[in-house]
């Protein structure tokens, strides 16, 4: 097993809990964009992509280091790689290819920026070479919240950029985070949230808590006052209210069980949507049911 490790990598390691046991590549270093509100990786360091004669060598530590049988799938660092060019991405996944006989498949974090970039002909062609899976964050399906924390795009923009990694036939998981609105737009955010996720119909959708970090803009505007986040039973309202907004018949796999999440819950909408709900229902009508504790920003 891997556990996550890579010969050498620059910077705090940053990574979907699903590529625990995948080699992480750093193809890139931060984030081209970098200017999230809420988000707290990548300050340090400096966007930039990693040179070619770099990455050869890496492969080449880790066929040494782990075996080259013994690599099958490798996730593509940093917060960023899918905004190289489309030759390089393929250049990269063809070493790949030649140097781990059971390679399976890569994947990489996906910002709109980078998937607005990308033709559907790009990344279909990335799907064939071994690129099939997309991680992306919109975190919100509502315009204002969305201006708030300063993704950089519109939700319809937002939507256009993913729609290219689905169409394309790629899967693409997006990741919604519960309380980003505050209290003032829990409503918008949840019913915003879902009809965007709707709309892209992505193959994974997961959610999260938002868990200001010290040092974030979000943070600081939470200490002024300025933004009120949801308690729990606010929380649980909204994900009740996305959860029943979302209608993904061609199927989706949804999942709530981060770390930073108070109740855990996974299924597949729509099917299992209403017992979803009813577990909601369940809990928000029991004030003594046990949660888990929220995490601790310095823990992250």
């Amino acid at each position: 097993m891997l556990n996550g490790s890579t010969m050498r990598y620059q910077g705090t390691v940053y990574r979907p809990p699903s590529e625990a046991q995948s080699l992480i590549l750093q193809a890139t270093l931060g984030c081209s964009y970098n200017r999230c509100t809420y988000c707290a990786m990548y300050q340090d360091k400096r966007f930039r992509p990693r040179p070619a004669d770099e990455l050869t060598e890496d492969i080449a530590l880790a066929v040494a280091y782990h075996g080259a049988e013994n690599v099958r799938r490798v996730f593509l660092a940093d917060g960023d790689a899918l905004i190289l060019r489309t030759g390089r991405l393929l250049e990269i996944l063809g070493e790949l290819k030649a140097a781990f006989p059971n390679f399976e498949r890569a994947s990489v974090y996906a910002s709109p920026q980078a998937m607005l970039k990308k033709s559907v002909e790009d990344i279909r062609a990335l799907e064939e070479a071994g690129l099939p899976l997309y991680y992306t964050g919109p975190e919100t399906g509502d315009a204002v919240v969305m201006e708030r924390i300063a993704k950089g795009v519109t939700p319809d923009e937002f939507i256009e950029g993913s729609r290219r990694i689905v169409d394309a036939g790629a899967k693409l998981s997006a990741i919604l985070l519960l309380g980003i609105g505050g209290v003032e737009r829990s409503e918008e955010h949840a019913h915003g949230s879902a009809r965007l996720i709707n709309a892209i119909e992505p193959r994974y959708v997961s959610t999260l808590t938002l868990t200001p970090v010290p040092g974030t803009p979000i943070h600081d505007e939470i200490q002024r006052g300025e933004l009120v986040l949801p308690d729990e039973h606010g929380i649980l309202t909204e994900l009740r209210s996305m959860l029943a907004g979302f209608d993904l018949p061609r199927g989706a796999i949804f999942r709530s069980n981060h770390a930073s999440n108070q109740l855990p819950l996974g299924g597949t909408l729509n099917k299992d949507r209403d017992a979803l709900l009813a577990t909601l229902d369940h809990v928000i009508d029991t004030p003594a049911f046990p949660l888990r504790p929220r995490i601790d920003p310095r823990l992250l």
